[in-house]
Protein backbone atom coordinates (compact mmCIF):
# COMPACT_ATOMS: atom_id res chain seq x y z
CA UNK A 1 0.00 0.00 0.00
CA UNK A 2 2.83 2.31 0.87
CA UNK A 3 4.46 1.46 -2.44
CA UNK A 4 1.35 2.49 -4.39
CA UNK A 5 0.91 5.70 -2.43
CA UNK A 6 4.40 6.89 -3.15
CA UNK A 7 3.98 7.17 -6.92
CA UNK A 8 0.65 8.79 -6.46
CA UNK A 9 2.20 11.31 -4.06
CA UNK A 10 4.98 11.92 -6.51
CA UNK A 11 2.48 12.39 -9.27
CA UNK A 12 0.47 14.83 -7.18
CA UNK A 13 3.59 16.78 -6.27
CA UNK A 14 4.75 16.79 -9.87
CA UNK A 15 1.33 17.87 -11.07
CA UNK A 16 1.19 20.67 -8.50
CA UNK A 17 4.70 21.77 -9.38
CA UNK A 18 3.90 21.72 -13.10
CA UNK A 19 0.70 23.73 -12.52
CA UNK A 20 2.65 26.30 -10.53
CA UNK A 21 5.33 26.40 -13.18
CA UNK A 22 2.72 26.85 -15.88
CA UNK A 23 1.12 29.75 -14.02
CA UNK A 24 4.50 31.39 -13.68
CA UNK A 25 5.10 30.93 -17.38
CA UNK A 26 1.75 32.48 -18.24
CA UNK A 27 2.50 35.37 -15.89
CA UNK A 28 5.91 35.81 -17.47
CA UNK A 29 4.33 35.64 -20.94
CA UNK A 30 1.87 38.35 -19.92
CA UNK A 31 4.73 40.43 -18.57
CA UNK A 32 6.65 39.98 -21.80
CA UNK A 33 3.58 40.85 -23.85
CA UNK A 34 3.15 43.99 -21.76
CA UNK A 35 6.79 44.89 -22.28
CA UNK A 36 6.53 44.16 -26.01
CA UNK A 37 3.45 46.38 -26.22
CA UNK A 38 5.28 49.13 -24.33
CA UNK A 39 8.30 48.75 -26.58
CA UNK A 40 6.07 48.87 -29.66
CA UNK A 41 4.43 52.04 -28.34
CA UNK A 42 7.82 53.58 -27.64
CA UNK A 43 9.01 52.49 -31.09
CA UNK A 44 5.93 54.02 -32.69
CA UNK A 45 6.51 57.19 -30.71
CA UNK A 46 10.15 57.22 -31.75
CA UNK A 47 9.12 56.73 -35.39
CA UNK A 48 6.68 59.64 -35.09
CA UNK A 49 9.35 61.83 -33.53
CA UNK A 50 11.84 60.77 -36.22
CA UNK A 51 9.25 61.53 -38.92
CA UNK A 52 8.49 64.90 -37.30
CA UNK A 53 12.20 65.66 -37.00
CA UNK A 54 12.73 64.72 -40.63
CA UNK A 55 9.86 66.97 -41.68
CA UNK A 56 11.26 69.79 -39.58
CA UNK A 57 14.72 69.21 -41.01
CA UNK A 58 13.30 69.29 -44.55
CA UNK A 59 11.36 72.45 -43.72
CA UNK A 60 14.49 74.03 -42.25
CA UNK A 61 16.44 72.99 -45.34
CA UNK A 62 13.81 74.59 -47.59
CA UNK A 63 13.66 77.70 -45.39
CA UNK A 64 17.44 77.92 -45.39
CA UNK A 65 17.47 77.73 -49.18
CA UNK A 66 14.81 80.44 -49.30
CA UNK A 67 16.82 82.58 -46.89
CA UNK A 68 19.93 82.15 -49.03
CA UNK A 69 17.98 83.19 -52.13
CA UNK A 70 16.47 86.14 -50.27
CA UNK A 71 19.89 87.13 -48.98
CA UNK A 72 21.34 86.95 -52.48
CA UNK A 73 18.43 89.03 -53.79
CA UNK A 74 18.88 91.55 -50.97
CA UNK A 75 22.61 91.84 -51.68
CA UNK A 76 21.83 92.34 -55.36
CA UNK A 77 19.24 94.99 -54.53
CA UNK A 78 21.67 96.72 -52.18
CA UNK A 79 24.27 96.74 -54.92
CA UNK A 80 21.72 98.13 -57.39
CA UNK A 81 20.56 100.69 -54.83
CA UNK A 82 24.14 101.73 -54.17
CA UNK A 83 24.75 102.17 -57.89
CA UNK A 84 21.46 104.02 -58.32
CA UNK A 85 22.24 106.21 -55.32
CA UNK A 86 25.64 106.99 -56.82
CA UNK A 87 24.03 107.87 -60.15
CA UNK A 88 21.40 110.00 -58.41
CA UNK A 89 24.12 111.77 -56.46
CA UNK A 90 26.01 112.44 -59.69
CA UNK A 91 22.80 113.67 -61.34
CA UNK A 92 22.08 115.95 -58.38
CA UNK A 93 25.61 117.33 -58.52
CA UNK A 94 25.26 117.93 -62.25
CA UNK A 95 21.89 119.61 -61.73
CA UNK A 96 23.30 121.79 -58.96
CA UNK A 97 26.25 122.76 -61.15
CA UNK A 98 23.89 123.59 -64.04
CA UNK A 99 21.69 125.58 -61.66
CA UNK A 100 24.72 127.48 -60.40
CA UNK A 101 25.68 128.31 -64.00
CA UNK A 102 22.13 129.48 -64.76
CA UNK A 103 22.08 131.60 -61.61
CA UNK A 104 25.39 133.12 -62.63
CA UNK A 105 24.03 133.83 -66.11
CA UNK A 106 20.84 135.36 -64.72
CA UNK A 107 22.84 137.35 -62.20
CA UNK A 108 24.91 138.83 -65.03
CA UNK A 109 21.79 139.67 -67.06
CA UNK A 110 20.08 141.15 -64.00
CA UNK A 111 23.16 143.26 -63.35
CA UNK A 112 22.99 144.58 -66.90
CA UNK A 113 19.27 145.30 -66.59
CA UNK A 114 19.86 147.04 -63.26
CA UNK A 115 22.68 149.00 -64.86
CA UNK A 116 20.32 150.12 -67.66
CA UNK A 117 17.63 151.06 -65.14
CA UNK A 118 20.17 152.96 -63.06
CA UNK A 119 21.42 154.72 -66.19
CA UNK A 120 17.84 155.70 -67.06
CA UNK A 121 17.30 157.16 -63.57
CA UNK A 122 20.60 159.03 -63.65
CA UNK A 123 19.84 160.26 -67.18
CA UNK A 124 16.43 161.50 -66.03
CA UNK A 125 18.14 163.67 -63.44
CA UNK A 126 20.63 165.01 -65.98
CA UNK A 127 17.88 165.70 -68.50
CA UNK A 128 16.03 167.90 -66.02
CA UNK A 129 19.29 169.64 -65.20
CA UNK A 130 19.90 170.26 -68.90
CA UNK A 131 16.37 171.12 -70.06
CA UNK A 132 14.97 172.48 -66.82
CA UNK A 133 12.59 171.15 -64.20
CA UNK A 134 9.61 171.83 -66.47
CA UNK A 135 10.87 169.49 -69.17
CA UNK A 136 8.33 166.90 -70.31
CA UNK A 137 10.19 163.74 -69.37
CA UNK A 138 8.83 160.26 -68.65
CA UNK A 139 10.40 156.84 -68.09
CA UNK A 140 8.57 153.64 -68.96
CA UNK A 141 10.07 150.18 -69.39
CA UNK A 142 13.57 151.63 -69.28
CA UNK A 143 12.76 154.03 -72.16
CA UNK A 144 13.17 157.75 -71.56
CA UNK A 145 10.72 159.93 -73.47
CA UNK A 146 11.34 163.70 -73.81
CA UNK A 147 8.47 165.64 -75.36
CA UNK A 148 8.03 169.04 -76.97
CA UNK A 149 5.10 170.78 -78.60
CA UNK A 150 4.96 171.54 -82.32
CA UNK A 151 4.60 175.26 -81.60
CA UNK A 152 7.89 175.32 -79.67
CA UNK A 153 9.76 173.42 -82.36
CA UNK A 154 8.14 174.75 -85.54
CA UNK A 155 5.92 177.67 -84.56
CA UNK A 156 2.82 175.81 -85.83
CA UNK A 157 1.46 172.29 -86.23
CA UNK A 158 2.01 172.20 -89.99
CA UNK A 159 5.46 173.78 -90.37
CA UNK A 160 8.59 171.67 -90.60
CA UNK A 161 11.11 174.53 -90.24
CA UNK A 162 12.70 174.66 -86.81
CA UNK A 163 12.41 177.79 -84.71
CA UNK A 164 15.34 179.25 -82.77
CA UNK A 165 13.74 177.97 -79.58
CA UNK A 166 13.36 174.56 -81.18
CA UNK A 167 17.03 174.46 -82.19
CA UNK A 168 18.08 175.41 -78.66
CA UNK A 169 15.91 172.62 -77.29
CA UNK A 170 17.44 170.13 -79.75
CA UNK A 171 20.95 171.26 -78.78
CA UNK A 172 20.12 170.21 -75.22
CA UNK A 173 18.73 166.92 -76.57
CA UNK A 174 21.97 166.35 -78.51
CA UNK A 175 23.96 166.91 -75.32
CA UNK A 176 21.83 164.29 -73.57
CA UNK A 177 22.23 161.78 -76.42
CA UNK A 178 26.00 162.22 -76.43
CA UNK A 179 26.17 161.67 -72.68
CA UNK A 180 24.34 158.35 -73.09
CA UNK A 181 26.24 156.54 -75.86
CA UNK A 182 24.67 153.21 -74.86
CA UNK A 183 21.20 154.46 -75.73
CA UNK A 184 19.56 154.62 -79.14
CA UNK A 185 17.49 157.71 -80.04
CA UNK A 186 14.18 157.75 -81.84
CA UNK A 187 12.37 160.86 -83.09
CA UNK A 188 8.66 160.10 -82.77
CA UNK A 189 6.00 162.34 -84.31
CA UNK A 190 2.45 162.25 -82.97
CA UNK A 191 -0.42 163.20 -85.30
CA UNK A 192 -4.12 163.73 -84.59
CA UNK A 193 -5.35 164.42 -88.13
CA UNK A 194 -4.38 161.17 -89.79
CA UNK A 195 -2.33 163.04 -92.42
CA UNK A 196 1.23 161.89 -91.71
CA UNK A 197 3.09 163.72 -94.50
CA UNK A 198 3.66 166.83 -92.42
CA UNK A 199 4.53 164.67 -89.39
CA UNK A 200 7.20 162.80 -91.38
CA UNK A 201 8.60 166.12 -92.60
CA UNK A 202 8.79 167.37 -89.00
CA UNK A 203 10.56 164.29 -87.61
CA UNK A 204 12.93 164.33 -90.59
CA UNK A 205 13.72 167.98 -89.87
CA UNK A 206 14.47 167.18 -86.22
CA UNK A 207 16.68 164.19 -87.16
CA UNK A 208 18.55 166.28 -89.73
CA UNK A 209 19.24 168.99 -87.16
CA UNK A 210 20.65 166.43 -84.71
CA UNK A 211 22.83 164.76 -87.34
CA UNK A 212 23.99 167.83 -89.24
CA UNK A 213 24.42 170.49 -86.60
CA UNK A 214 24.85 168.41 -83.44
CA UNK A 215 26.95 165.65 -85.04
CA UNK A 216 24.87 162.76 -83.76
CA UNK A 217 25.66 159.60 -85.82
CA UNK A 218 22.79 158.96 -88.22
CA UNK A 219 22.79 155.22 -87.35
CA UNK A 220 21.97 156.13 -83.75
CA UNK A 221 18.74 157.94 -84.70
CA UNK A 222 15.48 156.41 -85.94
CA UNK A 223 12.30 158.26 -86.96
CA UNK A 224 8.62 157.29 -86.75
CA UNK A 225 5.20 158.87 -87.08
CA UNK A 226 1.99 157.53 -85.57
CA UNK A 227 -1.49 158.44 -84.42
CA UNK A 228 -1.18 160.40 -81.21
CA UNK A 229 -4.69 159.51 -79.97
CA UNK A 230 -5.69 163.15 -79.40
CA UNK A 231 -2.07 164.14 -78.73
CA UNK A 232 0.37 165.78 -81.08
CA UNK A 233 3.98 166.81 -80.74
CA UNK A 234 7.49 165.41 -81.00
CA UNK A 235 8.98 162.90 -78.60
CA UNK A 236 12.65 162.06 -78.40
CA UNK A 237 12.89 158.53 -77.07
CA UNK A 238 16.10 157.19 -75.57
CA UNK A 239 16.17 153.45 -75.13
CA UNK A 240 18.85 150.83 -74.46
CA UNK A 241 20.67 149.44 -77.45
CA UNK A 242 18.90 146.09 -77.27
CA UNK A 243 21.05 144.54 -79.99
CA UNK A 244 24.19 145.38 -78.05
CA UNK A 245 22.44 144.39 -74.81
CA UNK A 246 21.56 140.93 -76.10
CA UNK A 247 25.05 140.49 -77.54
CA UNK A 248 26.48 141.39 -74.13
CA UNK A 249 24.00 139.08 -72.38
CA UNK A 250 24.99 136.26 -74.76
CA UNK A 251 28.67 136.78 -74.00
CA UNK A 252 27.89 136.91 -70.28
CA UNK A 253 25.98 133.63 -70.54
CA UNK A 254 28.88 131.98 -72.37
CA UNK A 255 31.34 133.20 -69.76
CA UNK A 256 29.17 131.73 -66.99
CA UNK A 257 29.14 128.25 -68.53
Amino acid sequence: MKKSLLPILFLVVSTSTFSQRKSELFAEIDTLKSRISQVEQELAKAKREISSSSAEAEALKTENASLRDANATLLGNLSNFSELSKQNSENVNKAMAALARKEKQLSGINDMISANDSTAIVSLTRIKQTLGENAKVAVEGGIISIGSSLNVLFGSDTSSELTAEGKTWLAGIASIIKSNPNFKAEVEGLNITGEFESTYNQVASVATELVTNSEIPAENIAISAKDGNFKEGINIKLQPNYKAFYAQAKESAKAAQ
